[in-house]
């Protein structure tokens, strides 16, 4: 779960994002230059990326470190998996 102040700060982050997509489609229907539109989802995307480092940066302070605190070896390496599972699937390599 985020804390209060994280979440404010990505539903506000995602807000943004939902704009900039509405921006792209309708740059879409006006027939906008190719590079203007790839120029905007680049910013989409890096927009993205600021809100996942932020949930990540949540998680690793609030669920991760709870389980490596605690004395529950397996709940550990339950976390280690997911953290693993998350970012295998987001690998570009």
């Amino acid at each position: 779960m985020l804390k209060p102040e994280t979440k404010t700060n990505v539903e506000a982050r995602l807000a943004r994002v939902a704009g900039q997509v509405a921006g792209i489609q309708r740059m879409v229907a006006d027939d906008r230059y190719c590079v203007d539109l790839l120029q905007q989802i680049s910013a989409v995307r890096a927009a993205l990326g600021k809100v996942s480092n932020l949930v990540l940066e949540s998680h690793l302070h609030t669920c991760v470190s709870d389980a490596f605190h605690s004395d529950d070896a397996a709940d550990r390496e339950a976390k280690i998996a997911e953290l693993v599972r998350v970012f295998d699937k987001n690998c570009t390599c």
